[in-house]
């Protein structure tokens, strides 16, 4: 029943209450050794502090930049369109409302696979091999 649940055993731990006497181990300094930074409250070193050293970080060149305006596709293969029902037009909504691609993305279609059926597909992009396998199968390639 609800009532008899509880959490298995060595789950859970007590916190440990610190600074209680020096019967408890934890007395006096708690735990922290002597003197020093890390035994002063707050006293902890930042992730890639080198002691005042030049941390590595700044010590590398910086390489390249990031294109703010590029565009990322969603891409989608020719094999993807295999477990496709019967349809007439591929379109990026309905790709995404059969999880090919992600939602609200523009989409690229490549070649890789085979087309047997003859629909029309809308993308954003489209590589040659694709188009040229859908014109082949008897479909229709648009751009959008």
């Amino acid at each position: 029943m609800l009532h008899d649940l509880k959490p298995s055993k060595g789950s859970t731990t007590r916190r440990k209450r610190v600074g209680r006497g020096p019967g408890s181990t934890l007395g006096k300094t708690c735990g922290h050794g002597t003197k020093g930074q890390k035994s002063r409250s707050g006293g902890k070193v930042r992730q890639g502090f080198e002691g005042g050293q030049m941390p590595l970080q700044r010590r590398l060149p910086k390489r390249g930049f990031t294109n703010f305006a590029r565009t990322e596709y969603s891409i989608v293969n020719l094999r993807d369109f295999a477990r496709v029902p019967d349809v007439e037009t591929l379109d990026p909504e309905l790709m995404a409302e059969l999880r090919l691609v992600r939602k609200g993305m523009p989409v690229k279609v490549l070649g890789d696979g085979e087309i047997e059926r003859a629909v029309t597909v809308k993308a954003h992009k489209i590589s040659f091999a694709a188009a040229a396998k859908i014109e082949k199968a008897g479909g229709k390639v648009e751009i959008i």
